[in-house]
């Protein structure tokens, strides 16, 4: 068995890039967009990508609610847009996927994404339409972690992710089961069923699955993620927003999170998602091994903390507490209605109008990312 283990593991040792680049630049509402172009282009984005495949755009709607680092900002969509035509991918599709507690119509809408989409006609599936794709089972190549044991009749993805390249679009945040999140989690809502919260007890291991099938379906991968407005606290949506003024990108997936996690202030090797895409070949999780271009960053530790909120701490009794023996009986019978229910509630009839609302409101009046966010069209 050990035999087979170090085979393994030598055989995937061989996907990681020779170089792993995550370009980081300072950024300001004036130049943003031009900014966003040049980090493609540090980034090596053309060379990452094949320019003759089409190229799906996977923005982050972690809340419908257009709450300040929670969810892909306009400005980085628009950004991306652009640096894709330059670079001569013209044929770009955006997908979108819907979770328990977020609505991806009001999603798209109220953080302003549909007129972008209109303006540079990028057309948009949603993964849960069937006219859009279908779902169908995947075997991988490599060899999964949990995911063959979570979906024991087998691992459903979307028809229409094969064979297409991907840009993620994640922000700096962290994350109340993963610390932090980025480009690895980015794919989690679109490559998994609507059953995926299957998988949050092994959250860590699903991630370093879902990046080893991209890695197997899609010709090329990218990711950009904005930390204009950087999220701070029990993430990925109820979180203090904190102004930043930085955007990274990166061809690998690990690297850029690994990049976003050390200037947030922890260890990217600490962080098991991370250590294990690097222990398994899939990326570069070692800051000292990254070569990190664009502005300066290296003393970049903004002390953030993950905490905890009401939803996270019924989350840790489910997913990794005691509770966990039960999750049969709680998510696969009609008992799943109630926790989605109470999810919702929470977010969008507690938390919202309560409390979010306000800080998103004064982010606009208060900071230059919200007054460019108010520049946008909302129609």
């Amino acid at each position: 068995m050990e035999e087979e283990r170090k085979s393994i593991g030598s055989t995937v040792t061989e996907k990681r890039s020779a170089r792993s680049v995550v370009a980081v630049l300072r950024t300001r509402p004036e130049t943003v967009l031009d900014d966003y172009r040049r980090l493609c282009d540090l980034a090596e984005m053309a060379g990452a990508l094949d320019t003759s495949k089409p190229t799906i755009l996977k923005d982050n709607i972690s809340w419908h609610f257009p709450f300040p680092g929670a969810n892909t900002t306009p400005w980085q969509l628009e950004g991306t847009i652009l640096a894709l035509k330059d670079a001569g991918f013209k044929d770009l599709v955006c997908v979108q996927n819907q979770t328990v507690v977020t609505n991806a119509f009001k999603g798209e809408d109220l953080n302003r994404y549909v007129p972008i989409f209109q303006k540079y006609e990028v057309p948009v599936r949603y993964n849960f339409k069937e006219e859009d794709m279908k779902w169908e089972i995947y075997q991988p190549h490599t060899r999964m972690n949990v995911l063959d044991r979570i979906f024991p009749s087998g691992i459903l993805i979307p028809d229409f992710f094969h064979g297409k390249n991907i840009v993620h679009l994640p922000t700096v945040k962290c994350h109340i089961y993963t610390t932090t999140t980025g480009a690895m989690k980015n794919a989690f809502g679109g490559l998994l069923h609507t059953n995926r919260h299957y998988a949050h007890s092994y959250i860590h291991e699903t991630l370093v699955d879902l990046l080893a099938i991209q890695k197997e379906i899609h010709p090329g991968i990218f990711a950009v993620m904005d930390g204009t407005t950087a999220g701070n606290g029990p993430g990925p949506r109820t979180m203090i927003p904190e102004i930043k003024n930085v955007i990274l990108a990166s061809a690998d997936q690990v690297a850029i999170d690994a990049v976003a996690a050390k200037m947030m202030g922890f260890d990217p090797m600490s962080l098991t998602y991370i250590r294990m895409a690097h222990e398994q070949g899939l990326g570069v999780g070692r800051i000292e091994e990254i070569e990190l271009v664009g502005d300066d960053i290296k003393e970049e530790r903004w002390g953030f903390r993950v905490g905890d909120n009401g939803a996270s701490r019924v989350g840790d009794l489910l997913w990794f507490g005691p509770l966990k023996r039960f999750q049969k009986l709680f998510f696969q019978t009609p008992m799943v209605k109630v926790f989605i229910f109470g999810s919702e509630f929470y977010h969008d009839y507690y938390r919202w109008p309560r409390k979010d609302r306000a800080t998103f409101e004064q982010w606009k009046r208060e900071t230059a990312w919200g007054k460019l966010f108010e520049s946008y069209p909302d129609k």
